[in-house]
């Protein structure tokens, strides 16, 4: 495999660094997508303003918060 972007290995070592719970394979992979689908949400829109108007950051935010609330429907979590 190639090297790859440092975006892209975020989500991947995010998905990799999840522990794993006993037998569930079933829930390992709930588990490592929610991790990567969380660093896949900071690589979208950080949580905090960059250099962008408040109608953009709070597009940004808002595509975030639905990105995470799909990790935490897999993790069995409460969205954020």
């Amino acid at each position: 495999m190639t090297e790859l972007s440092p975006d892209a290995q975020a989500v991947l070592d995010a998905a990799l660094s999840v522990p794993i719970p006993g037998d569930n394979v079933f829930g390992i992979i709930h588990l490592e997508i929610a991790a990567a689908i969380e660093a896949l949400a900071d690589q979208v829109a950080s949580p905090i303003p960059g250099d962008c108007s408040a109608d953009v950051f709070n597009r940004q935010l808002k595509i975030r918060t639905e990105i995470l609330a799909i990790a935490a429907e897999l993790r069995g979590t409460p969205a954020p």
